[in-house]
């Protein structure tokens, strides 16, 4: 092949593979498969006749070869998102086609699967692809169409609107309760079964923003991961913090200590300035947006 006509698939899987360090990920990352991104790295290695990675048991690692490259295929990763966000932009569509949303482990599993019920009764051509993840996803390269993010974006091409507050409440098991009785104040809380997370630090901070002074040993049951967390809660392994709307919404489930002061969780509905004309990307942004007020109206 000659250099000069290289095919753009190699360099958008030579530059997944760089961020993501593997195969699998990058194959994940723009929905191919692990034998494709591997012939295409090796084709691109063959054209340029330098060798771009090293392969390790940790992954994929740059070589100096492939660190000098990876700047121009960003590069022309940026071109190639700009002209596709355009031309999305610019179409006159029908509504049809899949819209990607970005969202975390929470909403993803737990808010967002009965609104996108309700909206495909409401548009049945339109399909959703889910990205449930904890890390702010780059709407400039197009990983989402939409995300729903916890905190404001600053990016300046994108568009932005603050949807509501999310409050958080102190919460446990109707079976854990009525098994080690109801606490009557937020100072009886140590003396309880408490979940919490195992790096963070962030439930340890709150104790003690109150005058509480923990560790995390106080938390029998500990993950960072927050779907765990929340099925902690609801398994009845004690006492722990979720999203109020959530936990009044599960039968199993009893708030507790409904004056504990706890901060609330913004809510951001965020899209690139280029697709706001997409009909169909529109159309399932205002029904988040609403989706989502309903959704704290508790």
């Amino acid at each position: 092949m000659n250099i000069q006509e290289l095919d753009w698939n190699l360099i958008r899987s030579f530059f997944a593979v760089a961020q993501t360090g593997s195969l699998s990920a990058a194959a994940r990352q723009l929905g191919g498969s692990q034998p494709t991104l591997g012939r295409h790295i090796a084709e691109l290695e063959r054209a340029t006749g330098l060798k771009l990675f090293r392969r390790g048991r940790a992954g994929f690692e740059l070589t100096d070869d492939g660190l000098a490259l990876l700047a121009r295929a960003e590069e022309v990763s940026d071109r190639a998102n700009a002209f596709m966000r355009a031309a999305l932009g610019a179409s006159t569509e029908t509504m049809s086609g899949t819209v990607r949303i970005a969202a975390s482990e929470v909403v993803s599993a737990y808010v967002l699967p009965l609104m996108i019920a309700r909206l495909g009764e409401a548009e049945p051509s339109i399909e959703i692809e889910i990205v449930a993840s904890n890390q702010v996803e780059n709407l400039l390269r197009r990983d989402a169409d939409i995300a729903i993010r916890m905190v404001e974006p600053t990016q300046q091409d994108l568009i932005a609107r603050r949807v509501t507050d999310i409050p958080l409440c102190a919460c446990a098991a109707v079976s854990y309760l009525d098994r080690r009785g109801r606490p009557k104040s937020v100072e009886e809380l140590p003396s309880h079964d408490l979940i919490g997370f195992d790096r963070s630090s962030t439930i340890i901070d709150a104790f003690g923003a109150l005058g509480i002074k923990l560790d995390r040993h106080a938390f029998r049951f500990r993950a960072d991961n927050q779907i765990v967390g929340w099925e902690a809660v609801r398994a009845g392994n004690g006492i722990g913090f979720g999203q109020l709307p959530l936990a009044v919404r599960d039968s199993s489930v009893e708030v507790i200590l409904p004056g504990m002061p706890l901060p609330a969780l913004p809510v951001w509905l965020a899209m690139h300035r280029d697709v706001r004309t997409s009909a169909r990307i529109r159309r399932v942004a205002d029904f988040l947006f609403a989706e989502l007020k309903r959704y704290v109206d508790v």
